[in-house]
């Protein structure tokens, strides 16, 4: 297939660029950055010039595309905004060519929000923090469009070697300072390394047939208290509260916070995923 990968450069679109390039698919990566081209071209991909915020002008390579996979965000307050503006500039481009673009799409387990001893499934209702509501809204639109055949993907937290989720905890490690974690030890991540969920994209990326909401979870919750233990070791972990991790970090601090467990039965039941790293702690990652 040939496919479009918007956030080719990213933490989540690195893996998922090179898992498509392994399993014999043709990528071309948008990207805003001669690095970044670069980075595509020895990896093997084909950079796309251009960025999220001027879809208008890359979207002319939608008609000659077989898929597409969003998981690019710009991280700013219009970021839903500038997101809806590509959904309009890709169907439009696919619309006017006639084409049905197979359409990966990436949602996330904080649109669930809070859990706790609930374990999310793709029934379960969202109840999406406010910043990226957002999420919920466009996916809606994008799966309802007759335009694309959608999968609308929900990854867990995401972690990999050299950090994702668990950069902070291990920057601290290396320093030997105590590990801050917020509000409290014991709320739960759902957990997935970045190379299980690039696979779970591919898989559904070859299943044009199959339409909805798949999560993407190896480990329905652990708790963070335990993460932080586990790379601190001799060097602790402090607890902040939720009022001083928000005053410090902003609103973007309420998605670490929420206690949440996610389940990925239906990914691995229907597409036969099956995560190689179910647990973090053996998964290649090496504590300082």
């Amino acid at each position: 297939m040939k496919v479009l990968v918007l956030g080719a450069t990213g933490m989540i679109g690195t893996a998922v660029t090179k898992e498509l390039l392994r399993a014999g698919h043709k990528v071309t990566g948008l990207c805003q950055s001669d690095r970044s081209a670069r980075q595509l071209e020895r990896i093997g991909a084909t950079p796309l010039p251009g960025d999220l915020q001027n879809p208008g002008a890359w979207a002319g390579v939608v008609p000659v595309t077989d898929g597409i996979i969003q998981a690019a965000a710009t991280f700013k307050d219009d970021m839903g905004a500038v997101d809806r503006c590509v959904l309009t500039s890709v169907a439009q481009a696919a619309e006017t060519a006639g084409t049905r673009p197979r359409f990966i799409y990436t949602g996330g387990c904080w649109l669930y929000g809070e859990t706790g001893d609930e374990i999310a499934t793709e029934e379960s209702p969202f109840n999406p923090l406010p910043a990226f509501s957002w999420m919920v809204k466009n996916g809606a639109r994008l799966a309802a469009s007759s335009v694309f055949s959608t999968a609308i993907i929900h990854p867990a937290m995401v972690y990999h070697a050299s950090g994702g989720a668990f950069a902070q905890f291990m920057s601290n490690a290396r320093r030997n300072e105590p590990i801050e974690i917020w509000r409290d030890a014991g709320i739960r991540w759902p957990l997935v390394h970045r190379d299980d969920l690039a696979r779970a994209y591919r898989l559904l990326l070859e299943r044009p047939d199959l339409t909805g909401h798949f999560n993407a979870s190896a480990q329905a919750g652990v708790k963070v208290g335990d993460i932080a233990t586990w790379f601190a070791g001799a060097s602790g972990i402090v607890v902040k509260s939720a009022e001083m991790a928000v005053a410090d970090h902003g609103r973007l601090a309420d998605g670490p916070m929420l206690d949440q467990q996610m389940s990925a039965t239906k990914l691995q039941n229907i597409c036969n995923w099956i995560p190689q790293h179910v647990d973090f702690r053996a998964s290649g990652i090496s504590r300082p």
